[in-house]
């Protein structure tokens, strides 16, 4: 293809700028200039992006949008995860480095996106006739299903086609280990990875050795997969800027993060997981799911003003409490009340259903959810969304209604975010310290608490001299708003101290952490023991609630500032636009077009099974180390730890140190099988908590339930599982107790007695294989064709490569 160009490329930089099309077969016919321009590199690109785009020929349409995007990428303001490059100032050889390595992200992103979806078929119009009815989440899991059958069940295990990979540069550390160990292979696609630097990194501990080790790790993948979305360290919370400017409706993603659930909140779905287990997709573009149940959570009338999200998920989980009705099932939000709720509001219940015990949180998309995403700066991060309904013949494990009109002020009190009261309850609570942030804490939070802190200084209000305020944002976008709004000022005035964004006091592994015997209030989504400092006391609720609180420094309800506060001020805060570039994001209506998953039409040509080695796993014998129910991955491992320990034996040193010392020199002495109750391993989706297990020398964990994630990371990391139901059976496994685990019969012998468990073949075969980076070693790329073959109850037909 042949483009006439009215211009020369003068400098290196150009033609390499050029030379990069050309190696697509562009053939650029440059005019002679008898004068050097005063142009810089980007307003050459500027010049290139402008002579694809009026050459006429559609082939180069995709090539003219990749340059556009790196262009954009350059003029954006810092504050919106550019450069601010101009096309007048002088740029350095640092500087013209980095636009160089922009477009040539940005054209391999091209060849990845071409490749990801050549013979992928279309979208349905509508439901083929027959076909079960499905929730939202099972279409979207039946439109990324390899087999293109065009339906799933719950209880069947899929391979599956993922759409984006997160994680925080926490998480790329272990999985980094895991990239190296399994011999570098590269990843899917470089513009489908979101690599968040939030939870150990800030600016006051850049230079620390720990910290620098975490910052050149994200630096090296950057460089190594030319990643097109890496926006540097405190730009965003992980799941804060993915879900406003890059989760798109229909979509599956899976992160290194208990929280990708809030992703949910504009209709994907997005489901977290370990370290290991999301390395696999992010090299492979696949992973393996046992299709969950779905619990269906309709919600009718509009919420009091004032109470958002947060207060509406802590009245959820007061009344439904943790791992019950939502364990390891997704939470679908549909009915009437979505109306009166923004996707912000969403986000931060879809956040919190990993709280609940969920899988995810799934809303059902809606007029809100289209104008959400059409608000967005980039055009290939709304033109791919794929909308779902539930048919009206889903079949759900349970459905439940939730009046919002009765939902009020919450408090979750330490040490659990299910023990939640009316904030009237908790009322004259004295505190230490008051914390705004969090990746539940979106934009709306903070401009509602920000207006209550201004709404209380207008009243007399003032902040009593003892205690600590920390405020931090979610995103560099959203403080520019708040800055521009004049928010910041007053969060400073009533003695917050605003950050920049990060994880900050809710992983209390940073600067600013809770002190021992220090009680907080706190809009993060966690309370567990020592969650935000060792030996201290969290308690959550909402950020306006928190606002409230922080004069007197004890807990108060933030009703009465609410009422007081200018509603009209709050509607032109919420609608202002987010750059001044922007026009007002108020949208006129925007009718949705709802899609089913394809099916029929199987993009794979060879109908047969793939021959998995038989799993062969000896007995398990050791006695009982007995432990209580929600066990969580911080008491397992505590955050601590996490950026200095590599291995298991390393982690395994401190197994439970805070909780039960004794833990570690039990294993030793040969309790090699721990018996807990409900839910353990719930909290953060780190796998580093089986890691730390393995190195202590457990064998195996049996317990009543686990969390999702946690589950999944037993067999994905080689340590063995498994559920027993019978209340006999922890009468009998008493501490010290002998105890046997046979895999070949699926039983445990206890105290004279035997007991039934369940495990599937694939299971077995990860364990057995040593878990998934193992099984990478033996089966490369193909290993999720062999190991999820290996399940009797699902026959896949082979995707030919």
């Amino acid at each position: 293809m042949e483009v006439k160009v009215e211009f020369t490329a003068e400098t290196p930089s150009e033609r390499r700028c050029l030379a990069l099309l050309e190696e697509t077969g562009v053939q650029f016919v440059q005019t002679e200039s008898e004068t050097k321009s005063d142009r810089n590199l980007i307003g050459f690109l500027a010049l290139l992006v402008d002579s694809l785009r009026q050459s006429g020929l559609t082939e180069l349409t995709d090539l003219a949008s990749a340059y556009a995007e790196a262009l954009h990428r350059c003029i954006a303001a810092s504050d919106f995860g550019g450069w601010g490059f101009t096309s007048s100032q002088s740029l350095s050889p640092a500087q013209e480095k980095e636009v160089i390595f922009l477009c040539s992200a940005h054209l391999e992103a091209l060849n990845s996106a071409r490749r990801a979806s050549s013979g992928l078929p279309r979208v349905q119009t509508q439901r083929p006739a027959g076909r079960r009815g499905m929730t939202v989440a099972e279409k979207i899991l039946a439109m990324h299903d390899v087999s293109r059958r065009g339906f799933v069940s719950p209880g069947e295990i899929i391979q599956v086609d993922v759409d984006w990979v997160i994680a925080s540069e926490l998480a790329w550390k272990s999985m980094e280990n895991v990239y190296n160990a399994v011999g570098r292979p590269g990843i899917f696609r470089n513009d489908r990875f979101w690599l968040a630097g939030d939870h150990r990194v800030e600016p006051e501990l850049y230079e620390k050795p720990a910290i620098r080790a975490l910052m050149d790790c994200s630096e090296r993948a950057k460089e190594d997969f030319r990643l097109t979305d890496f926006q540097g360290f405190n730009y965003t919370i992980l799941h804060t800027e993915f879900a406003r400017e890059r989760a798109q409706p229909g979509m599956l993603v899976i992160g290194a993060d208990s929280h990708t659930c809030s992703a949910g909140s504009v209709s994907c779905l997005a489901v977290g997981m370990g370290a290991t287990d999301t390395i696999m997709p992010l090299m492979t573009g696949q992973t393996w799911f046992n299709v969950p149940e779905t619990v269906r959570f309709r919600l009718i009338n509009a919420p009091p003003f004032g109470v958002g999200g947060k207060d509406i998920i802590l009245h959820i989980l007061q009344h439904f409490k943790r791992n019950t009705i939502a364990a390891d099932r997704v939470v679908e939000f549909s009915g009437p009340g979505l109306a009166s709720l923004s996707c912000d509001a969403r986000f931060a219940i879809a956040n919190m259903c990993t709280e609940f015990g969920a899988v995810s949180g799934i809303f059902a998309a809606d007029e809100r959810t289209a104008q959400f995403v059409q608000r967005r700066r980039i055009a290939k991060h709304k033109s791919a969304a794929v909308y779902f309904q539930p048919d009206e013949d889903a079949v759900y494990a349970d459905s439940v209604e939730v009046d919002l009109a009765t939902v009020q002020a919450g408090v979750a009190l330490y040490p659990s975010p299910d023990n939640v009261v009316p904030v009237g309850q908790a009322t004259g609570t004295a505190l230490d310290g008051c914390f705004i942030g969090a990746c539940t804490t979106a934009e709306e939070d903070l401009i509602l608490a920000g207006l209550v802190l201004e709404t209380g200084w207008k009243r007399g209000f003032r902040p009593v001299p003892h205690g600590r305020r920390v405020m931090v944002p979610g995103s560099r976008p959203i403080r520019h708003k708040l800055a521009q709004l004049g928010l910041v000022d007053v969060y400073e005035k009533c003695g917050f101290k605003v950050k920049v964004p990060g994880c900050s006091m809710c992983v209390g592994q940073g600067v600013d952490q809770a002190a021992e015997g220090e009680t907080w209030l706190s809009s993060q989504n966690r309370n567990f023991k020592n969650r935000m400092g060792r030996g201290s006391f969290a308690n959550i609720s909402s950020a306006a609630t928190v606002a409230a609180s922080s004069f007197t420094m004890m807990i108060c309800n933030p009703q009465e500032l609410l009422d007081a506060l200018d509603k009209d001020r709050l509607l032109q805060c919420l609608d202002w636009p987010r750059n001044k570039s922007e026009t007002s994001p108020s949208l006129p209506s925007l009718p949705i077009h709802f899609s089913e998953p394809y099916g029929g039409d199987a993009r794979s040509t060879v109908g047969s099974k793939i021959p998995a080695p038989t799993a062969n796993i000896p007995l398990i014998q050791g006695r009982v180390l007995a432990l209580g129910d929600f066990v969580d991955t911080d008491q397992i491992i505590p955050s601590q730890f996490l950026a200095t320990c590599t291995t298991d034996e390393q982690l395994g040193a401190h197994c439970m140190e805070f909780v039960m010392p004794e833990f570690r020199a039990l294993v030793r002495a040969g309790h090699h099988v721990v018996v807990a109750g409900r839910a353990f391993g719930c909290g953060s989706s780190r796998d580093v908590a089986v890691n730390a297990l393995l190195g202590a020398g457990v064998q195996c964990v049996i317990a009543r339930s686990f969390s999702f994630i946690y589950a999944r990371n037993q067999p994905n990391l080689g340590l063995l599982g498994i559920t027993v139901k019978d209340d006999a059976f922890y009468t009998a496994a008493a501490q010290g107790e002998h105890i046997t685990v046979d895999l070949q019969t699926n039983t445990v012998q206890c105290a004279g007695k035997v007991w039934s468990f369940q495990l599937s073949d694939m299971e077995k075969q990860l364990i057995a294989v040593g878990g998934l980076t193992q099984a990478f070693h033996s089966f490369g790329r193909q290993l999720f064709d062999v190991i999820v073959s290996s399940n009797e109850n699902y026959i896949k037909i082979k995707e030919s490569r």
